[in-house]
């Protein structure tokens, strides 16, 4: 394989020639003219629909027996390196995987007791928005989900610790489980962070996004280059692997959230003490004393 050179000048040209023909939205007819006689010129094969969309093939690829539609799967060529590095292709989320399945195995090995029904959920699409959604049955009443959390100038997220994320581009998660798993990182010397991605959907908003009932909170191991060659530590991991295995052993963030309906406000839970929600006034300097005052200052 080589680098092609690329002809500068045709780009430049085939550029404006682009720019000056009149092609917006409904109004599209003379540029699939002028794209198709390019093609042409080059001598490549192409397909019109009837709105004019074009589908051109270089012949090369059917010869490797690629077609449109088909998969194509890149290698990992995961490295893991002396300093505790884990560098990778599909970090996001298979590291997220192991690290639910090593902490699976800690439970299981303990023996330790569960309180609550746990149930832990592989989804298959969460890249395209679905993710969880069909799986949350109506006795689950908390969503953790666990995710990729870019490290980048002006996020939260680290490459040391569990990155525990606040809000998502769904919303706000939940704040008495958000804040009940920062104080177990607390509480067992986990390292954590706070982060929150605006622009980032998880499996944990997809389930309110459609519709449940259900606490969530997102979890996540800092990994830097998301969607490319990624990477993250494997302390990270195990971090956030030690903190499932708490949480599992924890029970329910709410007593109250075992039963799926509640017939009064008496037991409905508070975010606020009294003491927050006592107005404090903002003291102002008299407003006769600060006039006089300059006046006298003015004329002294």
């Amino acid at each position: 394989m080589q680098t092609l050179k690329i002809d500068s000048l045709y780009l430049k040209a085939t550029l404006l020639e682009l720019l000056a023909i009149p092609s917006p939205a409904g109004l599209t007819g003379e540029i699939v003219h002028y794209t198709a006689r390019v093609l042409d010129s080059l001598d490549i094969p192409y397909q019109l629909t009837r709105r004019g969309t074009i589908r051109a093939t270089l012949r090369e690829l059917d010869q490797l027996g690629i077609q449109v539609g088909d998969f194509v799967a890149f290698d990992a060529n995961p490295e893991l390196l002396d300093n505790g590095f884990i560098v990778s292709r599909h970090l996001d989320n298979k590291a997220g995987v192991a690290a639910v399945l090593a902490a699976l195995k800690a439970v299981r090995e303990s023996g330790a007791p569960v309180p609550m029904d746990c149930h832990a959920v592989f989804t298959l699409t969460e890249e395209v928005g679905s993710g969880a959604t069909a799986v949350i049955e109506d006795d689950v009443s908390e969503v953790v989900g666990i995710d990729i959390g870019p490290v980048a100038p002006g996020q939260g997220a680290s490459e040391n610790g569990v990155t525990i994320a606040l809000m998502d581009s769904a919303g706000p998660h939940d704040d008495h489980l958000t804040r009940r798993l920062l104080r177990l990182c607390d509480e067992h010397g986990i390292p954590s962070h706070r982060d929150v991605f605006r622009f980032y959907h998880s499996d944990a908003g997809a389930a309110v996004s459609a519709g449940h009932d259900v606490r969530t909170a997102l979890l996540c191991f800092g990994t830097d280059a998301s969607h490319g060659y990624e990477r993250t530590r494997l302390s990270v991991l195990v971090h956030l692997a030690e903190l499932l295995t708490v949480y599992i052993q924890s029970g329910p963030t709410l007593p109250e959230d075992r039963q799926r309906r509640m017939g009064s406000v008496a037991g409905f839970s508070h975010q606020l003490d009294p003491g927050q929600l006592a107005r404090s006034e903002t003291p102002l300097p008299d407003a006769g004393e600060l006039v006089h005052r300059r006046r006298a200052d003015a004329t002294s």
